[in-house]
């Protein structure tokens, strides 16, 4: 028979310094005792499925892991769950109405979409692209469940008086008019219910079956705090229910009741007192669910955390307190370190120092997920697992951000960084064995990604490939070094037949994307239809690869909902694909299923609610972080969210600060904070600030070793200052053959010759880089090259205008980059202007007799033959037989006094050549010019510098050519014995251009040379 209800509610609170699962399992079995059939007859409602996992937990500690009946758990929902979650047992057999499932979210969240770019092509203003839409529609979503949850009616909108708000605010009114309106014609033909209001419908239910049908076994709701009102007007029946209890977590029965009157939503009792005044109940009733005695040093934090939180209206009484700060701050301290680095590092320290207590269990609990992975990070040193509770966003997992970077790639048309990213992604093999997908990898990387960014696509790869093929087989460098020209062919037509496989795999999607627009399912099958065979192995499935693993699961679970909803979004441009799947990805979380450390542990506030440990840390206290800022409503100003009747957004805060009450509450607690965050001074946590307001005199801060000890743990046993290097390798391994610009090079920095012809390192050019320097200089000597060869023996009639027309073909490749078009290309036009007048007026006096033309020369030397080669960019014949050699400068020349001292060796040692006929086709002669022409095309067109007879040093082209062979036979002469090493710029008055400076770690030693 169904009992009556009683006239008084009855209420239990849990003080906050007990742990609240394992206070409530003790004063069920005072209650209840340990009888199995008794405690199964038992139901207790909690906030979430953590909690009812905890509690399990504690029931198991409690019975010393006996086995037992358990009472029936079930989790009941509450405001601040993303997911709006009420157990569907908890119906069974006392709801029958049929109710419509909800909506799936991503369903509304396309529904939504639509409806919010329709509105914005009939108002005024701008339209916002497809993934604002999505952002948008997510934060509606949101604002209907808030409106729904509060029991509002979008009727009370017709109560806002436009008028007397902003411009942009009354359009965003007319349009939440309109949603309303038409959203439930909207929802009706899916067949689907809101969620929030069928969470509602299901909690009155119950409440309404719970009135006419008292059950006659016992009823506990724990641990909420009443935040929906449908799960307060529950509680308050629960609560005068025959055998129902409530129990609050850490209701504050001693505060006075003049700051009981002032509190507001900030406040960590604010939600608890709107529940009470729900059930109509004060205070007062409110019973302990537990009589132990409280020890004075738990009592005294109390006292302190309760001063700490006082509403502000009431601060005045600090002036008279009178706290055991002694007793207080037992086993309670505080750190504030640098940065976050330290932070981390010193939670990290703590965390596995409890480790060495048997049984102690320790947690961090905070809202920065940035520094909860680092504090993961930091315990792997210790080969020390643990999983952050609160879950990883899937768009950081190996799944998510493979998805990502598969749609990136094509969005981007193949570009090297994007497409790298996914060659080089762990998951992606390409239905190949993983050792030669790598390798290829590599390849495509070295010989066409690195430099200038091929053309666009698939396409563009294949067709760069073939040009680098094309070229090698045309090389002149095939004669010279014929091994190494084979080896550059065969890798190429390899990586040829390896980018048609891999490109097959690609290629379909990016058809898919190639048009203007498409549906979101087409573009989303024909996505993961890449990522998958792009995942495959040779003895795997692309499916199996990529979906393993809990964020696989996470990710094949939100590609189904996503395809399942794909229908209710409208086509869009294929290009906004990308960005559209990152926001949908977004709201997405994986939380580890399995694998859990069994005595540390790292919690969000959310996942710490109710749980327990023996040292709990309360990590990156800075404002705007713990609190968090209220977030940011972008369809009711705060103003019309008071009108309209919504909880006011400092309602986070409040609940904020109830996570922050009940973790310090903790037996052994550390506060830590990072004083900087990337460079910028943060402003601590208003409950730090007040702190220090309410006990100014005494100090929290934790030993000062903790940071000691954490750098530490990185620090050498011996710290040495590091010498410059001084390699000196075997005399047979040294080169016996360089070019001109070579020993220059040589001669400036000795160092950069041993790691390129030595060790053989290679400089790499930057991925997908801009045209630099080097390749301005290469176009332009490229562009007079083909001019001076096609008009060697005169000039055209228009002359300006055909050298101009070659330009324009060796540019054109150039041409989609800015910088190229604004600024090279006019500077050309400048300096072709210059070169042909020029032209005209050395035609008359000198023949050229050749361009880019190449040489060596052997030299007999103690150490054995030396080979000297060279590349002139142009030899002019004079009138009188002698030669004039020019070099082509687009950078700097160099100075005349680096060319007399010897440091500038190049044009001389061509002159050397010449002078023995070591030019390909060229005749032994004299050479009385030496030229730089420095083509800079600005105001200052050119200049030209010429070496012969120096009136300063009475030396002529002769002289100095002599004298740069004198120095190069020193040179090599020197380095042919063993103790010469290469240093690294020894010359300071001669410094190059340090590509190899890293390797020579020159920062580390520069300046502390002895």
């Amino acid at each position: 028979m169904p009992g009556r209800l009683k006239k008084a509610p009855e209420l239990y609170t849990l003080a906050s310094h007990t742990s609240f699962v394992d206070g409530l399992v003790r004063g069920i079995r005072c209650r209840f005792g340990d009888d199995p059939l008794t405690l199964s007859d038992v139901l207790i409602l909690l906030p979430n499925r953590r909690a009812v996992r905890s509690l399990r937990d504690a029931f198991l500690r409690a019975s010393g892991g006996k086995s037992l009946i358990l009472p029936r758990i079930e989790p009941i929902g509450d405001v601040d769950e993303d997911d709006l979650f009420l157990s569907g047992n908890l119906m069974q057999g006392t709801w029958e109405r049929e109710l419509a499932p909800p909506i799936p979210p991503f369903m509304r969240q396309m529904l939504l979409m639509d409806i919010i770019n329709r509105w914005s092509h009939k108002s005024e203003g701008s339209v916002p692209e497809i993934a604002q839409c999505a952002i948008l529609a997510r934060a509606l979503g949101q604002f209907l469940d808030h409106v729904q949850t509060e029991r509002l009616t979008f009727k009370d909108l017709e109560n806002l008086v436009p008028s007397e708000y902003a411009n942009h605010w009354q359009k965003t009114l007319d349009f939440l008019r309109i949603l309303t309106e038409h959203w439930p014609d909207i929802l009706a033909p899916t067949g689907f219910s809101d969620a929030a209001i069928r969470r509602n419908i299901l909690l009155d239910g119950l409440r309404e079956q719970w009135l006419e049908n008292p059950p006659s076994h016992p009823i506990i709701v724990a641990g909420s705090t009443g935040s929906i009102p449908a799960t307060a007007d529950l509680l308050g029946v629960v609560s005068c229910l025959p055998q129902g209890m409530v129990v609050l977590p850490g209701l504050d029965l001693f505060m006075d009741d003049i700051s009981w009157d002032a509190i507001d939503d900030t406040h960590p009792q604010a939600t608890m007192k709107h529940l009470l005044s729900v059930i109509r109940a004060d205070r007062d009733v409110v019973k302990n669910w537990l009589d132990d005695d409280i020890p004075d040093h738990r009592r005294a934090r109390n006292d302190l955390l309760r001063e700490v939180m006082r509403p502000a209206e009431t601060t005045d009484q600090w002036r008279f307190l009178d706290l055991d700060l002694t007793a207080a701050t037992k086993g309670f301290s505080r750190i504030e370190t640098p940065g976050p680095r330290e932070e981390a590092g010193i939670i990290a320290l703590m965390l596995r120092e409890a480790l060495e207590t048997d049984g102690k269990t320790a947690a961090l609990v905070t809202p920065d997920r940035q520094l909860a992975r680092r504090v993961a990070g930091e315990m792997k040193r210790w080969d020390i697992l643990i999983d952050d509770s609160a879950g990883t966003p899937l768009f950081n997992t190996s799944a998510g951000v493979f998805l990502r970077l598969t749609a990136q790639m094509i969005g981007e048309g193949a570009a090297p960084v994007p497409l790298l990213s996914v060659l080089k992604h762990p998951l992606c093999t390409g239905g190949q064995e993983v050792g030669y997908f790598r390798k290829m990898t590599r390849l495509l990387e070295e010989y066409i990604l690195r430099g200038p960014r091929p053309g666009a696509g698939c396409t563009g790869i294949s067709t760069a490939i073939e040009m680098a093929l094309t070229k090698r087989k045309n090389s002149k460098n095939s004669l010279k070094n014929p091994a190494s020209n084979i080896s550059a062919i065969t890798n190429l037509q390899n990586l040829k037949d390896w980018w048609q496989t891999t490109s097959d795999l690609i290629m379909p999607f990016e058809q898919t994307m190639a048009q203007k627009d498409a549906s979101f399912e087409a573009l989303l099958i024909g996505h993961i239809d890449m990522a998958e065979r792009l995942c495959a192995s040779h003895d795997k499935s692309g499916a199996e690869r990529l979906w393993q693993g809990d964020a696989g699961e996470e990710a094949a679970k939100f590609i189904e909902d996503l395809h399942q909803a794909a229908l209710y979004l409208p086509r869009l441009k294929s290009e906004n694909y990308p960005a559209l799947l990152d926001v949908f990805m977004g709201g997405i979380t994986v939380r580890p299923k399995y694998g859990q450390h069994p005595r540390l542990n790292i919690w969000g506030p959310l996942e710490a609610r109710l749980q327990h440990a023996d040292l709990v840390i309360l990590a990156g206290l800075n404002e705007g972080a713990w609190p968090p800022e209220p977030p940011a409503d972008p369809w009711m100003s705060r103003p019309m969210r008071k009108d309209f009747g919504l909880p006011s957004l400092e309602q986070k805060i409040g609940l904020s600060a109830h996570d922050f009450l009940q973790a310090a509450s903790a037996p052994q607690v550390v506060l830590t904070r990072s004083e900087k965050m990337d460079g910028t001074p943060t402003v601590k946590s208003r409950w730090l600030s007040r702190l220090d307001a309410v006990a100014p005199d005494i100090s929290l801060q934790a030993s000062p070793s903790w940071l000691a000890w954490y750098r530490m743990l990185d620090l050498p046993l011996e710290k040495k200052d590091i010498l410059p290097p001084r390699p000196t390798p075997p005399v047979t391994s040294r080169p016996r053959k360089l070019s001109v610009t070579g020993i220059q090079k040589w001669m400036q920095d000795p160092y950069s010759i041993y790691a390129r012809y030595i060790l053989k390192f290679k400089v790499l050019d930057p991925l997908d880089a801009d045209p630099g320097a080097a390749d301005k200089g290469t176009i332009i000597h490229d562009v007079l090259d083909d001019f001076m060869g096609k008009y060697s023996d005169h000039l055209p009639d228009d002359a300006k205008a055909a050298l101009i027309d070659i330009g324009r073909q060796k540019f054109e490749n150039y041409m989609d980059r800015p910088a190229v078009r604004a600024f090279w290309w006019p500077r050309f036009v400048h300096v072709a202007e210059w070169f042909v007048e020029q032209e005209k007026k050395r035609r008359p006096y000198h023949k050229t007799t050749a361009t880019e033309i190449e040489g060596h020369m052997a030299f007999d030397l103690p150490g054995g033959e030396f080979i000297l080669t060279a590349k002139a960019d142009r030899i002019d014949q004079l009138a009188d037989g002698s030669y004039s050699i020019i070099d082509y400068k687009t950078g700097r020349s160099p100075t005349e006094r680096k060319i007399y001292a010897g440091y500038a060796p190049q044009l001389p040692l061509e002159g050397l050549m010449a002078e023995g006929g070591n030019f390909d086709g060229l005749k032994a002669g004299p050479v009385s010019d030496l030229s730089y022409w420095q083509l800079k095309g600005g105001e200052d067109v050119a200049e030209i510098t010429s070496f012969n007879l120096s009136a300063r040093n009475k030396m002529d082209v002769t002289e100095v050519i002599k004298a740069s062979f004198d120095g190069l036979t020193r040179l090599v002469t020197s380095f042919d014995l063993e103790d010469t090493p290469y240093l690294n710029n020894p010359r300071p008055d001669n410094l190059g251009y340090g590509e190899y400076d890293h390797l020579a770690r020159a920062r580390e030693w520069q300046g502390k040379e002895s």
